[in-house]
């Protein structure tokens, strides 16, 4: 049995791998447009390779996903976080959790994963041919003719794990052969607030903040960063992606909404504030941080509502008090743009689900071929979730509709 694996990226080794371990006996070759292997994994998590994350309860996992979360439950139930970890480390490869759940080897270098998936191609006997774009694809008689860039070959079953694309041209040759293509959309992006002065704060960040986005139900909590073009971090990459295809109708032009204390309500700020300005009525304003934002952040706020740093707590109007709570709980920020996130550009989009076996990953409307990774209408938050998904639908895509174990 001769297997076309379509695309060298963490999903179409991880199907390859599993492909040949279930299949010893099969010729598996993978076929990769460019000349680059694993490119994505290379620049993944700043270099690192952000593995997967340490969620193991199939139920949590899930909910990280905007797209395809409710799907993947069959999935996960084959191969989940904790089968990722074991494969890698059954194969020398320690992996590390940082204190926000993500996952990275212990080298902190992303080569240590490239290395480790290289090794398993190469021992298993995988054939891998660079430059070699799929230009066609067609069923004939029970198998697959593929048109390369300079040969037509058969086979037997064809695994797609080519990943996404910006335009829905690029699953034309996919949608010829009787597939629904949900438009691709950009997932994970950073907000561009160019008429926003606190661009001027760039590399400041604070450690839990909330954002939503009125109007809307698109709400987040984590990490935020500004940035030299606006803002970006966990908070905002989540909101993106929850809300890349609602933002992509606004046309990246809308109103956001900063609860820089996180959490916190209306009530509790007010009690702590109201005791400071009580206590402490001889306190400059600027000394008054309670909430210990960075300080560069805090001076910016109170410029931005007029309030004199060097003032008394005792000097501040009733009104200037409820302005600055209202700041801190509900700063507004007008977004006009979006700048890729290029370490995890990831886009929604791709088959639809409803054409795919998910316990399977063939697709039901041509049987024989199957899908892994982001070539699918599936995708997850920043913090490992994308390289899970792809492992998962690889390791399943390459049974190849059986059911023995790796």
């Amino acid at each position: 049995m001769e297997i076309a694996v379509i695309g060298g990226g963490a999903a179409g080794f991880f199907a390859a791998i599993s492909c040949k371990t279930h299949h010893p006996d099969s010729k598996v070759i993978i076929y990769e447009k460019s000349d680059k292997l694993l490119a994505k994994v290379k620049v993944s998590g700043g270099g690192r390779c952000n593995v997967t994350h340490a969620c193991f309860a199939n139920s949590q996992l899930v909910k990280y996903y905007p797209r395809g979360g409710k799907e993947l439950k069959k999935s996960f139930a084959q191969f989940t976080t904790s089968d990722t970890v074991e494969w890698y480390e059954g194969r020398g490869v320690r992996l590390k959790t940082e204190e926000d759940g993500r996952m990275f080897p212990v080298t902190n270098d992303s080569q240590t994963i490239i290395n480790c998936l290289m090794r398993e191609v190469d021992k298993l006997g995988i054939s891998i041919e660079t430059h070699q774009p799929i230009i066609s694809i067609e069923k004939e008689n029970g198998k697959f003719k593929l048109t390369l860039r300079d040969k037509v070959i058969q086979v037997d079953k064809v695994i797609v794990a080519s990943g996404g694309s910006p335009k829905v041209e690029g699953f034309d040759w996919l949608k010829k052969l009787g597939h629904i293509i949900e438009s691709p959309v950009p997932s994970l992006f950073t907000f561009n607030m160019p008429n926003e002065t606190v661009k001027e704060l760039p590399g400041v960040s604070v450690e839990n903040v909330t954002v939503r986005i009125p109007g809307t139900k698109l709400i987040t909590e984590g990490p935020l960063l500004i940035t030299h073009w606006g803002m970006s971090g966990p908070a905002i990459l989540k909101l993106s992606a929850w809300g890349a295809r609602i933002l992509k109708d606004l046309n990246y032009k809308f109103i956001i909404h900063v609860n820089w204390l996180g959490e916190m309500n209306e009530d509790k700020a007010r009690e702590i504030l109201t005791k400071e300005f009580q206590l402490h009525p001889k306190k400059k304003v600027s000394n008054c941080n309670v909430f210990q934002l960075p300080n560069r952040l805090y001076l910016f706020l109170l410029d931005k509502l007029g309030i004199h740093p060097v003032n008394n707590l005792g000097e501040m109007s009733k009104k200037n008090q409820n302005r600055f709570l209202n700041v801190l709980l509900n700063d507004e920020y007008k977004v006009d743009g979006k700048t890729t996130f290029k370490e995890e550009f990831v886009t929604c989009g791709g088959i639809s689900l409803q054409d795919v076996s998910m316990d399977t990953m063939e697709s039901k409307k041509c049987p024989g071929l199957y899908f892994a990774g982001e070539v699918l209408d599936i995708d997850g938050v920043t913090g490992g979730f994308n390289f899970q998904a792809a492992w998962t639908t690889g390791f399943i895509a390459g049974k190849l509709n059986t059911h023995s174990n790796l």
